[in-house]
């Protein structure tokens, strides 16, 4: 599936922007379980229920994303319509309920997808052993989808096939991008629910970090600094935008995978797009579309076009 993006709809921005505010949301009739943690937490996972036997379908969402955001309700909406059933995982915090541990979540938390995936998986394989299995990410949780793909190689063997949407594949290609110029609007969205997010941490958690230092961040890499790298285990953004980036398990990945990443796509450069991968990878790199944007048809546009492209992937797969 060739993706052309609409005459009317120009340029990376207003293709990434118009999507997400501007073309309505697809219905989908969500069923929530809240789930503890092994370390003592919780998260929220929204779920659609279909016919049995059929396909079962994980999103991972983007940063500050949930099963709310255009893109999960896209796909969810093209799942339910097949008669599938799916699945998508708050990251910690993400739910509308802030979580318990001092942790947050980050690019390459592949523990936690390996965690939520496997106890996915273990519950669909009990009730229909027949059912194949997949896994998709968009944005921030494309790539942490990717690393535990890598990290796990044939262990990840548990999931038929995978697809990674508008991954930061190169955390410091799109870090650096995020803070100049108009992409600073993008950064200026994620701190203004970030933020608030850390002055209630450091109510449960007195001390965990700087209020002032995280208050006056303007950008990712300042706020990774403080809060995002010190929390999860780096030693800094530049320790965490490193081993956290996606594009160093490429060639390890094992599963058939999709890896979808527009050119003009202003979270990460076309230049840091990688060029090679594993076998098993397909490098799907389309002109236009924006960061998980691709909307179609006339205005005020569709966006079915990435959830038809990942769904005809999976099943090719």
């Amino acid at each position: 599936m060739h993706y052309t993006a609409p005459s009317w709809l120009p340029g990376g921005h207003l293709q990434t922007i118009y999507p997400a505010k501007c073309i309505p949301k697809p219905q989908v009739a969500y069923r929530r379980e809240r789930w503890p943690t092994p370390d003592g937490d919780f998260i929220d996972i929204d779920f659609v229920d279909g016919k049995p036997g059929q396909p079962f379908v994980v999103l991972f969402h983007g940063l500050e994303g949930s099963s709310d955001s255009h893109y999960a309700r896209a796909l969810m909406a093209q799942v339910a319509a097949l008669g599938w059933s799916g699945a998508v995982p708050h990251f910690r915090g993400c739910s509308g309920e802030l979580n318990h541990a001092p942790r947050f979540y980050h690019s390459g938390d592949a523990r936690e997808v390996e965690w939520i995936i496997r106890r996915l998986h273990a519950m669909r394989s009990t009730a229909h052993p027949e059912a194949k299995f997949y896994a998709a990410g968009v944005s921030l949780g494309g790539n942490a989808l990717l690393r535990w793909l890598g990290e796990s190689q044939q262990q990840a063997g548990i999931v038929d096939a995978a697809c990674a949407v508008s991954a930061p594949l190169d955390l410091a290609g799109g870090g650096a991008a995020l803070s100049r110029g108009f992409n600073m609007i993008y950064t200026r969205v994620f701190l203004e629910t970030l933020k608030p997010k850390c002055v209630q941490k450091l109510q449960q958690f007195p001390g965990l970090f700087d209020k002032d230092t995280m208050l006056r961040a303007r950008n990712l890499y300042e706020f990774d600094n403080i809060v995002t790298a010190p929390l999860h285990g780096f030693r800094d953004t530049d320790d965490y935008w490193h081993r956290a980036s996606a594009k160093h398990v490429l060639s390890d990945i094992t599963v058939p995978t999709l890896v979808l990443n527009a050119k003009n796509d202003p979270f990460l450069p076309a230049h840091h797009l990688p060029q090679s991968a594993s076998p098993r990878v397909t490098l799907e790199y389309p002109e236009h579309g924006g960061h998980v944007g691709f909307a179609v048809g006339g205005p005020p546009g569709k966006l079915d076009w990435l959830p038809r492209r990942v769904i005809d992937f999976l099943q090719a797969a």
